[in-house]
This record gives structure tokens, C-alpha cells and sequence, in this order.
């Protein structure tokens, strides 16, 4: 559960601001999507290492 501690005096869309950048740094909507269907275990790897080459040709191009 996230909690988000507004200061005092502090604007409350600052604090939703605050909120909602820690529930998309947490990653709990992609989990919920990711679960909503199965992917076997071969097709996730697969996309992990299609993942993982991509960003070594973006490291490479620096």
C-alpha cells in the first residue's frame, strides 16, 4: 500500500502529483496487465533477450 505524507501546507495536487509518480514507479498496473494473461515462459524470455540486445546496441551507439 503506498502512502504519501502531505506536508503541511502543502498543496494537495502537488501531493497527488507526488502520489501517482510512486504508483508508476512501483509498477503495479503493468504487473496487473501483465497477469491478465498467460505468457509461457519461453515467450518471456524471448522478449527479455530481445530486451536486453536492444539496449546493449543503445549503449554501444553512446
Amino acid at each position: 500500500m503506498l502512502k504519501i505524507i502531505v506536508k503541511e501546507g502543502e498543496n494537495i495536487d502537488r501531493a497527488l502529483k507526488r502520489y501517482k509518480r510512486k504508483y508508476r514507479n512501483v509498477k503495479i498496473l503493468q504487473e496487473l496487465r501483465e497477469r491478465k494473461q498467460y505468457t509461457k515462459p519461453s515467450v518471456a524470455r524471448r522478449a527479455e533477450v530481445k530486451k536486453a540486445a536492444y539496449k546493449e546496441q543503445l549503449f554501444k551507439q553512446e
